[in-house]
């Protein structure tokens, strides 16, 4: 295989989960009457990982995320080369999303991308008003979480064809505890498209969506290496020529 296919892979998936899970918080969230909460928004984000997992796993690993593959590289389960390229796709594909997800909202009246788009944010735009300080710790956290599973779920002696799923539903536990603080990152691409659109105070917040989801994940994935290193296998799909 092509490394070029691999990275198109990760581009779509990171498509895909961006425009599915902001646009499940800008679409249909508050949808009068019927929109679907927060439950919904945690719903739609662990689907579009569970999904794109099962469809692209096999083609480069579907990391999605570049928290994720700095972490499954500090763990030795990625190789440190691709990183960068890898990195990029993701954005590329977080940017594109965002782009359509823009073109569809601003079809509504009324729409205002200056209220959000999905944007993560801290202090008087963190949804439940949480600090900087509690935002990045919690963006940490969680980070480092979701790459222990990650690294756990795709072990050797894992149940086999269930990384998907564990993977997903962590990812859905992950929002359910931290849309009020930071509206849940863990993912410096998918926070990045939506910040590009709306400017200003989200661009100027973005950082601690990169440097703290990179640190927990590195973190996740160090702790994990050292809990249980043997057998391991590196998740970056099929092998290239």
């Amino acid at each position: 295989m092509d490394y070029t296919k691999k990275y198109a892979a990760e581009a779509i998936g990171t498509f895909w989960l961006t425009f599915a899970g902001c646009g499940s918080a800008v679409i249909a969230a508050g949808f009068p009457q019927v929109g679907i909460g927060l439950v919904g928004v945690s719903l739609a984000f662990g689907l579009s990982v569970v999904t794109m997992a099962y469809a692209i796993g096999h083609i480069s690993g579907c990391h999605l995320n570049p928290a994720v593959t700095v972490g499954l590289a500090a763990g030795g389960r990625f190789p440190t080369g691709q990183i960068l390229p890898y990195v990029i796709a993701q954005v590329v594909g977080a940017i594109v999303a965002a782009a359509l997800l823009y073109v569809i909202a601003n079809g509504a009246p009324g729409f205002d991308v200056t209220k959000g788009f999905a944007s993560n944010g801290y202090g008087t735009h963190s949804p439940g008003q949480y600090g900087m300080v509690v935002c990045f710790l919690t963006e940490v956290v969680m980070t480092m979480m979701f790459l222990f599973i990650i690294m756990g779920a795709t072990h050797g002696r894992a149940p086999a064809g269930f990384a998907p799923l564990a993977i997903g539903l962590a990812l859905v536990m992950i929002h359910l505890v931290s849309i009020p603080v930071t509206n849940t990152s863990v993912n410096p691409a998918r926070s990045t498209g939506p910040a590009l659109f709306v400017g200003g105070w989200a661009l100027a917040q973005l950082w601690l969506f990169w440097v703290a989801p990179l640190i927990g994940g590195a973190l996740g994935g160090v702790i994990y290496r050292w809990l249980s290193e043997e057998p391991s296998g590196v998740v970056a799909g099929v092998k290239t020529a």
